[in-house]
């Protein structure tokens, strides 16, 4: 209750001329965090101050960002372990109201059609054939590929609307809901390409031992080594065996920043682009 008063009055400062003032009063208000948004949405609906109003609109900002930067900075310090929640930290960045549970219904929605026709005794190429069928066919996911540059193609809850991705995202998503039927698919950091590899269940003690690749942007193509080998050979790469072999999952959520980071830089936000490159130093800081 304290709180919420000292709050109220704060916000109602927040149009003061006095510049001292004014930042005192929006450090207090950044202090309180999340528990001063709804106060502040309350003033900018009743204001007509056009000053105000932006003052109000840049704390809610930093409130938001900073909320942002300390959820991914905790994900990575709790051993980054579930993708799919980095990625939504990263989707709120752009989408600060994102419902979390409508997207989880989503992927599980996907999940349970491929769940029904799993069967026991199937092969690896026959279960990600089926993967495939029912993301690419009944679910009618594709690689957007006429506007790849675009920063929504990396946005996990716009990905899941529009059924359009770039390679990471599309993978994220595939190798979320694969591991959640327990078939072992996972990301591979490929240069220039992101891929996934379906792990030899038989050989996980023999650094993470790939039977094949899928290409999440192709409709799920299935492909070998022998294709990585081809593909490196064309960029003039050495082979390394990182081209090869599964990924971090801080290292999956590092590369989706780095595109975002090249899509707003095309667009000229510097802003956006300068908020990116904070978060990637999160995952960079030990």
């Amino acid at each position: 209750m304290e709180n919420s008063k000292e709050i109220s009055a704060l916000v109602k400062l927040l149009d003061d001329t006095d510049q001292e003032v004014f930042q005192h009063v929006e450090q207090r208000l950044l202090d309180y965090g999340p528990a001063a948004i709804a106060f502040l949405e309350t003033a900018w609906e009743q204001s007509l101050d056009g000053l105000l109003q932006e003052r109000i609109e840049n704390v809610v900002h930093r409130i938001q960002f900073n909320s942002v930067k300390e959820d991914l900075r905790l994900w990575q310090l709790g051993g980054a372990f579930d993708l799919l929640q980095g990625a939504m930290i990263i989707n709120r960045h752009q989408y600060p109201d994102l419902d979390e549970q409508k997207l989880l219904n989503q992927i599980d929605e996907i999940r349970r059609d491929i769940w029904m026709g799993m069967q026991h005794e199937m092969s690896a190429i026959e279960k990600i054939k089926l993967i495939n069928h029912v993301f690419y066919n009944q679910h009618g996911f594709t690689g957007n590929v006429k506007n790849h540059q675009d920063p929504q193609n990396s946005y996990i809850s716009q990905v899941l609307e529009s059924k359009k991705g770039n390679q990471i995202s599309l993978a994220i998503i595939y190798a979320t809901v694969a591991q959640k039927l327990d078939v072992p698919v996972y990301g591979v950091n490929l240069p220039q390409h992101f891929i996934l590899g379906y792990l030899d269940e038989a050989k996980l003690d023999q650094n993470y031992s790939v039977l094949f690749y899928i290409n999440a942007f192709n409709k799920g193509a299935i492909f070998g080594k022998h294709d990585v080998d081809q593909f490196l050979r064309q960029l003039n790469l050495e082979p390394q065996p990182g081209y090869y072999a599964p990924c971090s999952n801080t290292e999956i959520i590092g590369r989706v920043i780095r595109n975002l980071i090249s899509a707003y830089s095309q667009q000229g936000s510097i802003e956006k682009v300068e908020e990116l490159k904070e978060l990637q130093d999160v995952l960079v800081t030990p």
